[in-house]
């Protein structure tokens, strides 16, 4: 069972964290990835469109008679080898996402918060409360804990004042236990949780 320190706003030391190994030390670097293509394809609008000769305007009468001018025939001036023509083949609306198991989804979680163990990027907070929504007061407890670069917070329950805080900074982000998702934990430098938080995560994790 791996521990890890817990400290508080100020980062000092509170007590050690027992993680379940279970879910802190499991990793399945394809279903990883498979997640977060899935989490990107689904942020995708799928609204692209081409036209086909069919919807092209113009075009309705025959260029000229099909025979006598020497020419090749021709029935339509909208024909895909004609400038202004209709396009072959091209992009249509369509949804890019796709099916992942829930067991799948459950192993991409939990190898996403493993390599963040791993690696050193977890920091666990016995709570995460600000006394105003002044963004200066998370750049000052960022500067006390030491975390340089993306920050994810996540805390159990709705934090405004913490949200309000980090929305104005473009490199920290705080969200709920029950929004954490793969891609948000991949694409942060540290994951900073509280107390709750992980409780919570561990509890529905196991």
């Amino acid at each position: 069972m791996a521990k890890v320190e817990m400290i508080n706003l100020k980062g000092e030391k509170v007590k050690d964290v027992t993680l379940n190994d279970s879910i802190w030390k499991t990793f399945n670097d394809i279903v990883l990835k498979k997640a977060i293509d899935l989490q990107l394809a689904a942020e995708r609008q799928g609204t692209h469109k081409t036209k086909t000769r069919s919807e092209v305007s113009g075009g309705g009468r025959k260029p000229w008679k099909q025979k006598g001018t020497g020419r090749a025939r021709a029935g339509s001036s909208r024909s895909p080898i004609w400038r202004g023509g209709g396009t072959v083949f091209g992009v249509t609306p369509r949804d890019y996402g796709f099916k992942m198991n829930k067991k799948e989804r459950v192993l991409a979680l939990k190898t996403a918060l493993s390599y963040k163990l791993k690696n050193k990027e977890l920091v666990i907070i016995d709570d995460i409360k600000l006394d105003s929504l002044k963004t200066k007061e998370i750049v000052n407890i960022m500067a006390n804990l030491k975390l340089d670069g993306k920050t994810l917070f996540v805390t159990n329950e709705e934090n405004e004042n913490l949200y309000m805080a980090t929305r104005n900074l473009g490199y920290a982000y705080a969200i709920n236990s029950d929004e954490v998702n793969v891609y948000d934990i991949t694409n942060a430098d540290k994951l900073v949780l509280d107390e709750a938080a992980l409780n919570q995560i561990e509890e529905v994790l196991k």
